[in-house]
């Protein structure tokens, strides 16, 4: 798996090049220090995955995300980052990233999240999860707590079978529970679920 990291400190880069370079399936293929430079490789190295930083020159890391995402959707971007502002969190996610760690956490599961990212799933610092999710509960009138924790999950990209895990449920109880909910909201599927969960943020 080719992993490209996008960081300005070139401390930061030098340090997780030597974290992955000992996992046998990573391959740290390049290193830039801006978002510019992140799409000039990706243009001609093609990275599995990018761990980016939000904070750049020339170009910064929210901006690169949501370009290299409109020219290479399969390249998946984690966003590496000191930021843990519900702002940042929104702009990096809705630009396309499928994961946001913070430089401050553990970084010794690094190369399990970054595997875990390339075969599909979302990678949030458990900071950040609560970040975007403490403040929403009393939003969503008429359901029970753990049917919102469901409808933030379904806002966040997960699947049935990951949120099944997340809340320690079985993949069919998360499949009644959605449908009682989309019952509930009168709504079609789970991206008008979804839809109206950033909605409720906003408002």
């Amino acid at each position: 798996m080719k992993v490209l990291i996008v960081d300005d400190d070139l401390l930061v880069c030098q340090s997780l090049q030597l974290l992955l370079g000992k996992e046998h399936d990573l391959q740290v293929i390049n290193i830039a220090m801006n978002g510019q430079e992140a799409m000039e490789l990706c243009q001609n190295e093609q990275p599995d995955v990018i761990l980016m930083d939000i904070q750049m020159p020339v170009v910064n890391g929210i901006e690169s995300t949501k370009r290299i995402k409109e020219q290479w959707p399969s390249i998946q971007i984690m966003m590496l980052t000191t930021f843990r502002d519900e702002k940042n969190i929104r702009l990096a996610l809705n630009a396309g990233a499928a994961g946001y760690l913070l430089k401050s956490a553990s970084i010794e599961n690094m190369a399990q999240q970054i595997r875990a990212l390339k075969a599909g799933s979302t990678i949030l610092d458990a900071d950040v999860l609560k970040t975007i999710t403490e403040p929403d509960k009393a939003a969503l009138e008429g359901l029970t707590e753990r049917e919102a924790d469901i409808v933030e999950l379904i806002a966040q990209g997960f699947s049935n079978k990951e949120i099944a895990e997340q809340l320690f449920l079985s993949v069919g109880t998360v499949r009644n529970m959605l449908s009682v909910i989309l019952d509930k909201l009168e709504f079609r599927d789970r991206t008008q679920l979804a839809i109206y969960y950033w909605q409720r943020k906003q408002e």
